[in-house]
């Protein structure tokens, strides 16, 4: 998720801060490795949503296609900033992180 300077948010110094605008679904996608997985991920994001839609980023369709976009323009980096090697298939477990990622990146 990236973070934006928010004019008026400072810190002691003065200096402007990121913050954070908003966060991704909480769930929790360690255990996916079949479709079927895949499938409970994504009614726990649905369910997260209806419950949190003021905390999530990205609440409409096409601001989570773009953030969907984006978060697999930046899958490798992503998995090098963790200390892990890029998968070299896709797995069911990459897509749901993909799809979570993209309910919260700004």
């Amino acid at each position: 998720m990236r973070l934006v300077a928010h004019p008026g948010v400072t810190d002691d110094d003065g200096v402007t801060d990121p913050y954070d605008t908003g966060r991704p679904a909480e769930v929790d996608t360690s255990h996916v490795t079949t479709p079927d997985d895949l499938a409970g991920v994504i009614h726990a994001m649905v369910n997260d949503l209806r419950k949190h839609k003021d905390d999530w980023a990205n609440t409409s369709l096409d601001t989570f296609l773009d953030a969907l976009a984006t978060s697999v323009e930046d899958i490798e980096q992503t998995y090098a900033e963790r200390g892990e090697a890029m998968p070299d298939q896709p797995s069911w477990r990459l897509v749901a992180e993909l799809l979570v990622a993209a309910s919260g990146y700004e």
